[in-house]
């Protein structure tokens, strides 16, 4: 005889946070809470790491799957599960449905990061790319689901989802018993739900606050307006939190205890991630960057607070990293294009780079170009990567090459 699904009678509350931890213990790693002197000394507030960036799957997003899933009937689990996900609520679900012996079909957004869907796959699951983002896939997820019956996991607005991320609240409390406040990124708004159910149920005065980006702003809208908002699109380097529309369940739960929700741009997070590798030697995606962000922007201040940021996966393309770090060198005047223009003549191209040289500049590509239309004849246009100190290195070897008469430009 089929088993009757189970009916969720168990109310979302602090004691079911407690529960998911239970069937959580021995699954997930209990990341470090690190405290980092680098980014207390930039913040002016003593700031800790909760490290989900090394969790198992690389971010948070297992405990909720793993919690949802364990709370699966015979009947749900022999039909299987199906979920949409930019990446790694999709690495969580075939994580724990490989762990349970169940099939996982994931539909993932066509411009999801290549490293999440492979690592999807290496999981075990099915993958499915469709759509332009999130709320696309979970369009064909739900068409599909419709088709096969398997059953649907939600990335954020489930009550199991929600417990399961809320483990997160409840490790930090334990580790870091005298935090004044959480940050952390936003979405749909599990992560940020969950842990403020379990930090406000225990420790009312601790401050909970979320960021999101700029590009998909929609739970900030909606805690500002205290109403359910949808963003025009969400366009962001933060993937994992590119949601055009909250969770009705996460967007209540926020309202009742999150302190505020503030948005920081691509920029800012782009900065946060290459910080994070240079100071930290910590490798964190855009949406685990986010928190930091705002912090370091000043859209969070909180002088001398002991503040716990959430870095909340670390699944970021390696592409992506490789073209924020240029863009971080060239920001920080660690590296300059240059373009110059000499005579056409012998030597002078040398006589350049000898110049460089002696500013103790690091040359890595020169063009040499006395051909192109736009160049005036008897000259030469010489185009120069380099590597170099900091922006006032750059100024001092400009000016040094136009006070030996050449014509010189940052480009």
């Amino acid at each position: 005889m089929e088993t009757k699904e189970r009916k969720d009678v168990m109310p979302l509350s602090a004691s079911r946070v407690d529960d998911a931890a239970s069937v959580l213990a021995g699954i997930v790693h209990r990341t470090a809470v690190d405290y980092s002197s680098t980014f207390s000394e930039l913040t002016g507030s003593q700031v800790y790491f909760k490290t989900e960036n090394l969790q198992k799957t690389g971010s948070f997003k297992i405990r909720g799957a793993y919690y949802k899933i364990s709370r699966l009937t015979e009947a749900q689990r022999a039909r299987g599960v199906i979920t949409a996900s930019a990446g790694n609520h999709a690495q969580g679900v075939a994580y724990a449905a490989a762990r349970a012996g169940i099939g996982a079909t994931v539909v993932m957004p066509l411009t999801a990061p290549i490293a999440k869907v492979e690592a999807t796959r290496g999981y075990g699951a099915e993958v499915v790319l469709a759509g332009r983002g999130y709320d696309e896939a979970f369009a064909e997820a739900r068409e599909l689901q419709a088709k096969t019956g398997a059953t649907f996991i939600h990335g954020f607005d489930d009550p199991d989802i929600i417990a399961g991320q809320g483990t997160v609240g409840l490790e930090i409390l334990e580790q870091l018993p005298h935090a004044d406040a959480v940050i952390l990124p936003v979405g749909g708004g599990g992560l940020v739900a969950g842990t403020a159910l379990a930090v406000k149920s225990r420790r009312p005065a601790v401050k909970v606050i979320g960021v999101q980006s700029e590009g998909a702003p929609a739970m900030c809208l909606s805690h500002q307006a205290r109403c359910l908002q949808e963003s025009g699109s969400a366009c962001t380097l933060a993937d994992g939190i590119a949601v055009r529309r909250p969770g009705r369940l996460t967007f209540e739960l926020v309202c009742r205890y999150v302190d505020d929700v503030v948005t920081v741009s691509d920029e800012e997070i782009a900065r946060a991630i290459t910080m994070l590798l240079e100071r930290s030697k910590l490798v964190v995606e855009g949406a685990g960057a986010a928190g930091l962000a705002a912090l370091m922007q000043k859209r969070v201040v909180l002088p001398g607070a002991t503040v716990v940021v959430v870095l909340s996966g670390g699944n970021i393309d390696i592409n992506t990293v490789s073209i924020l770090i240029e863009r971080g060198l060239l920001q920080s005047g660690r590296r300059v294009y240059i373009r110059a223009m000499v005579d056409d003549r012998p030597g002078m191209l040398q006589k350049l780079l000898g110049a460089i040289a002696d500013m103790q500049a690091n040359i890595i590509t020169v063009a040499h170009d006395r051909v192109d239309p736009r160049v005036p004849l008897k000259k030469a246009e010489v185009k120069l990567l380099l590597e170099t100190r900091s922006r006032s290195h750059v100024r001092d070897i400009i000016n040094r090459l136009r006070e030996i008469g050449w014509e010189v430009e940052q480009i």
